[in-house]
This record gives structure tokens, sequence and C-alpha cells, in this order.
């Protein structure tokens, strides 16, 4: 198993983003950026050992800095729709951003699929353990 990672490009803002490859011993490799946690490629072999990416999504950062459907991202704090973009808890209302007409979905504007992680890899007994902070 092995984790690499290179540049994937800039926010607006200048922060950096990084893309990290895992790729295990029969070549099944996974890409993810840090910006929104997003898996950009999953390559796993077919019935004849040939890989392919089985995921949509896009080459570069820039599409994913848009608006989008949502491609290989986290989503959250929760996914699917809050009717109305409101919500009653111990008979307090809570409004939310509306980002789907009338409703908010899969956490807003700025839920995970916007925020920009940390990743650390971690040597464990000669093997490559990668975790996002």
């Amino acid at each position: 198993m092995s984790i690499t990672s290179q540049p994937f490009g800039e926010t607006a803002e200048g922060t950096a983003i990084e893309r990290y490859t895992l790729t295990n011993a029969n070549g099944l490799a996974a890409e993810i950026i840090t910006y929104g946690g997003i898996l950009t490629a999953l390559r796993v072999p077919d019935r004849s050992g040939t890989l392919g990416d089985v995921v949509l999504g896009f080459d570069t950062l820039t599409p994913y800095l848009g608006d989008h459907p949502f491609f290989g991202a986290l989503v959250g704090r929760y996914c699917n729709r809050i009717a109305g973009a409101q919500f009653a808890l111990n008979g307090t209302t809570y409004q939310l951003a509306h980002n789907d007409g009338a409703n908010h979905l899969h956490g807003g504007p700025n839920g995970f699929h916007r925020a920009i992680w940390q990743a650390n890899v971690h040597r464990m007994r000669g093997r490559a353990l990668s975790c996002a902070t």
C-alpha cells in the first residue's frame, strides 16, 4: 500500500489544495483532494483486470470550486434536504440557509463539501495510513 500527494491547485484566496493517491498492492487507487474531502477518482479492475475510473469528477480544481452536483464530496453535517430550511428542537425553531430552492441541502452552501481538510500521513508497522483532520 502506498500514499502519495501532489498539488491539485489553489483556491481564489490562495490556499493550496493537495491530491492524495492511495494505492493497494493490486493497483486499485483512490484519489482524494483536501478541498471537500472529494474523491476525484477511483480506479478499480474490471473482470479482465484492466483498471478504470468509476467515479464522476473533474480533472482540475476549478469546477469543484463552483456549483456542481456534489461529485465525490463529503456532505454534511447531514445528508439530504431539510424542508423549508428550518427545524425545531426543544421548542426553538432554527432557520438554515436556502441552497436548494426553499430547502437546505447537504449542510448548506458552506457544508463539508466546501471545507479545506488537513491530511496527515501516518506510518505504522511499515504501512501508510491517512487521516483527515
